[in-house]
């Protein structure tokens, strides 16, 4: 009996094909590059508008100051505290992406995701120096390194990690001041983590849009998964309308003699996809609704005389009523369904919120703390005393005078530790901290009660602007 040979272990994993997407022309590319150009645009320029603040506070229009922890946006100025106006902002970007997935598929991953964004940056610049797809596939295909493949590589190579790290600068840019940290860069004095965030950002952006591409979209973004529950049979996706393509040209069918669909196999829907897939095999977790290959059908239906639309924006529902030969919905019917709708009344109810409180917040604010220990002073001439920190926070940009006063039993008097006066002057945009005292005469209601209630206003001098805070003044009790 012959001996029996070892099965060869078999790999669960096929190696990764190297996608090279062909050069389309069409309305939906032309789409994603006046997106691409905005969003680059917007990302890279940004840091840069200045914007006036007045003395004392950062002129730069967008920035994200942590060491004085707050966040400015043009005329806006966020405060620790107020951190609310960004959970809102990020509700309702999750809420704009509900409502877009719901209606038009995954179109985000398509046009204005930052690793599409990029990665269409890459292949541009990939495309300018080796050429388009079949150039660039004899290229991939070359196995031996000549000085033509080695000279290609390194010049696409270079001017990706230029691009790279004009990404990772970028982004450091909006924590601190633009010019002033530029030229920290360049003379080696800006702080360690500058260097660290850039040569981070600067590595993954050239790997990520670089070589890794549809990976990062297909097995590390957790969105493809996700977009299901956003979606139902009304969503416009991109797909083809195989009851009008088949049977295809070169397909045994029709060389049979049945009847021949408009699809001739020509591949150009294959050929331009950037995550390299056959749409023509339906719906699929890779598609990233980029609508390049609705580009490229319409180009050889134009060509061979077919009408437009056999790869289009369609939903389920527009399938069974084209098999049925009844014409599709209208768009504005996949659009304007109850889904869309109630993603749309919740994003507007939550920037209607966020408008209004913008409005309504105050430009002072304080805190008061009274000190425990102790929590009562008896005084020489049996007078009751309690202490107490506030905390005053001016918003505006110059420094203003500020009144405090005591508000409760009108036997009771506020002074200011080291001060006989009541005003005090707080520094543009800054908090400052003043101990206040509130006294009782010996023998009045406060002094001989356990508790009172008390009030703390103060007062901006320069436009009557008020605040208050409640708090508890401690007698001796009886």
């Amino acid at each position: 009996m012959a001996d029996s040979q070892p099965d060869t272990p078999q790999s669960l994993y096929a190696p990764r094909e190297p996608i090279f997407p062909k050069k389309v022309y069409g309305r939906f590319r032309n789409l994603k590059w006046v997106i691409m150009a905005v969003t680059l645009g917007i990302y890279y320029l940004t840091p840069w508008i200045r914007w006036d603040r007045g003395a004392n506070l950062p002129d730069q229009a967008v920035l994200v100051d942590l060491a004085n922890r707050r966040f400015f946006f043009f005329w806006i100025e966020i405060w620790p505290h107020e951190f609310y106006f960004v959970a809102g902002l990020l509700v309702m970007a999750g809420l704009g992406l509900f409502l877009f997935t719901s209606a038009l598929g995954r179109v985000w991953c398509g046009y204005a995701c930052p690793q599409t964004v990029w990665t269409d940056l890459f292949i541009l610049v990939e495309r300018w120096i080796e050429g388009d797809r079949n150039a660039r596939l004899r290229l991939h295909r070359q196995k031996k390194w000549d000085f033509r493949k080695f000279s290609l590589r390194l010049v696409k190579w270079i001017s990706w990690l230029l691009i790279a790290v004009a990404t990772g600068g970028a982004w450091v840019f909006y924590f601190a001041d633009a010019p002033t940290l530029m030229a920290d860069l360049f003379t080696l004095t800006a702080h360690p983590v500058a260097y660290t965030t850039v040569a981070i950002l600067t590595g993954t952006t050239f790997l990520f849009g670089g070589f890794a591409r549809e990976q990062i979209c297909i097995y590390a973004c957790p969105w493809p998964r996700i977009q299901a529950a956003m979606m139902d049979e009304d969503t416009l996706v991109v797909g083809y309308r195989e009851w009008r393509g088949e049977p295809r040209k070169h397909s045994e069918a029709a060389k049979a003699g049945e009847a021949q669909g408009d699809c001739i196999d020509c591949m150009a829907c294959v050929n331009v996809c950037p995550v390299g897939i056959d749409i023509r095999d339906g719906q699929q977790l890779e598609c990233i609704t980029c609508a390049l290959c609705i580009d490229a059908c319409d180009d050889i239906m134009a060509k061979i005389g077919k009408p437009r639309g056999l790869i289009d924006y369609m939903a389920l529902t527009d399938e069974q009523h084209e098999r049925a030969g009844r014409p599709p919905k209208p768009v504005i019917k996949h659009i304007l369904r109850p889904r869309t709708l109630l993603y749309t009344a919740l994003w507007a109810l939550v920037g209607v919120g966020l408008v209004f409180a913008l409005f309504i917040r105050a430009e002072i604010e304080m805190t008061v703390a009274p000190v425990r220990n102790p929590t009562f002073v008896t005084m020489a001439d049996g007078a009751i005393r309690n202490t107490y920190e506030v905390r005053l926070l001016n918003k505006h940009g110059e420094d203003r005078f500020f009144r405090l006063s005591a508000v409760g039993d009108p036997s009771l008097s506020l002074s200011r530790e080291g001060s006989d006066f009541d005003t005090l002057l707080v520094p543009a945009d800054s908090t400052y901290n003043q101990r206040v005292y509130i006294q009782a005469p010996a023998g009045s209601e406060p002094a001989t009660s356990d508790r009172s209630d008390v009030r703390i206003w103060v007062e901006d001098i320069t436009n009557g602007d008020r605040a208050y805070k409640d708090t508890i003044f401690n007698g001796k009790g009886k």
